[in-house]
């Protein structure tokens, strides 16, 4: 058994402890940025082939106190790096830290590159190059206040990065948070769901290749294809078990629109992209012209906002509008608005019924819940004499 670390966006840390567990992982603990577990390489292999949630999966191979560079360096010189990967690969070492104390990350980043490369060098002669873009192998660094944690990179690229769209618009949601956020509403296969505001169709992908069962791994590589020990056998049954539970193509009930043709355009090109334009249906339209397509269901959406668009004034005035034509159009219907703009519950003059803190990208966010029902969603006035 190893102990792996699997990153995510802030916030959805919950969430992947949940969707691991349901996967049969079972001690997900949910920690700050990601969730620890423990496992074999096959669940390893499971989670990058499953979790739409996890950012990546790390396997940890040292751990360990430190005070000064030269500690770092030797705790990366110890391990048994060619245990894990050859020589003949290429490398790239990221590092990370919360309250480190050394001033220059980068140097620390160069000594455990140095400190890998030396030990295969002592042992067999060869060194792995250095690729800082495209490596075979990534070795991540973390540090806090005073311990260290090297671990090596089982995913490759993000695995986000699932049915890669050709074209993301301005400020695109990541696949990873977009699923995260659908585990938060509670959405479940088969019921209604709506983005009147879809852009590139994120949440529009992501529903559809639930409904369809599809893993968000099919169809891509992974660096622990590349590991020492790498067991095809049990990867290929694992990707026969996935496709065996997949189901066919076939219309859902999700719906899109935008206002911005070439939005929709890139929506319904991403769909066709993935073999999805039959499943969901993307429409052109402003969004306070919207009547619900069903009678309850999920409105889920990733409004333009101030940090977003800059137009701080248009959002003041728009805002007031969505909570009328939410009120009027939507009611029996949860809504779940992301958005970077904090002053949107008093804009919306909605009652939120839940508030949960997330990060898109690096822009602090909230995905504010409101359970809508008939009539006005404000508490009625008190009666007077």
């Amino acid at each position: 058994m190893s102990d792996f670390y699997a990153p995510c966006p802030k916030g959805l840390e919950g969430p992947l402890a949940e969707e691991l567990q349901a996967l049969g992982v079972a001690d997900a603990r949910a920690s700050e940025a990601g969730v620890a577990f423990r496992g074999t390489m096959r669940t390893a292999m499971l989670v990058n082939l499953q979790s739409r949630i996890a950012s990546r999966v790390l396997l940890r191979v040292a751990s360990g106190q430190y005070q000064r560079e030269d500690d770092v360096y030797a705790a990366a010189h110890a391990v048994r790096w060619e245990e894990w990967f050859s020589a003949d690969l290429s490398l790239k070492v990221e590092t990370s830290a919360i309250r480190c104390p050394l001033k220059s990350i980068d140097f620390l980043t160069l000594r455990v590159k140095d400190a890998i490369c030396d030990r295969f060098r002592e042992r067999s002669g060869r060194r792995p190059s250095i690729d800082v873009r495209n490596p075979d192998v990534q070795v991540n660094l973390h540090l806090d206040r005073n311990e260290l944690t090297l671990y090596v990179d089982t995913s490759g690229p993000a695995l986000f990065r699932r049915g890669e769209r050709r074209d993301t618009g301005a400020a695109p949601l990541k696949k990873n948070l977009a699923a995260g956020i659908l585990h938060l509403t509670g959405w479940k296969p088969g019921t209604p769901l709506f983005d009147p505001m879809c852009g590139s169709g994120t949440f529009l992908t992501e529903a559809a290749q639930i409904s369809l069962r599809q893993a968000p791994g099919l169809g891509r590589r992974f660096a622990f294809e590349r590991l020492e020990g790498f067991d095809r056998k049990a990867w290929q049954d694992l990707l026969a078990g996935v496709q065996q539970l997949e189901l066919p193509p076939a219309p859902l009930p999700i719906w899109g629109a935008d206002i911005d043709a070439r939005a929709v355009e890139m929506s319904r090109d991403n769909l066709e992209w993935l073999g999805l334009a039959d499943c969901v249906h993307v429409s052109q339209g402003d969004v306070l012209a919207s009547t619900a397509p069903a009678p309850h269901g999920v409105l889920v959406t990733n409004p333009p906002y101030g940090m977003r668009v800059g137009e701080d004034e248009e959002m003041a005035a728009f805002y007031p509008a969505f909570g009328t034509l939410l009120k009027q159009q939507f009611a029996g219907w949860n809504v779940y608005i992301l958005s970077g703009d904090l002053r949107l519950p008093k804009l919306i003059r909605l009652s939120t019924s839940r508030r949960t803190p997330l990060f898109n990208g690096q822009i602090e966010c909230r995905l504010f819940e409101y359970r809508m029902v008939s009539g006005s969603n404000r508490p009625p006035e008190p009666l007077r004499a």
